[in-house]
């Protein structure tokens, strides 16, 4: 029987993206570009909003 995960609403502030990178136009020895990744400040990495209840706890 599959188990039912509870719908997380999307960080309306990165839209479900959380971690970018960014290119600094600088290239690395072998050619490759510098990338820095950025996270967002709202959702930590998470993608998702937290309950009310729950990320009051977590910000104090």
């Amino acid at each position: 029987m599959p188990s039912r995960v509870p719908n997380r609403p999307v960080c309306r502030n990165c839209d479900g993206f959380p971690v970018v990178s960014i290119t600094t136009g600088a290239r690395h020895s072998d050619d490759s570009r510098v990338l820095l990744s950025v996270v967002c400040n709202v959702c930590r990495g998470t993608g998702h909003n937290l309950p009310a209840s729950a990320s009051a706890k977590t910000r104090r």
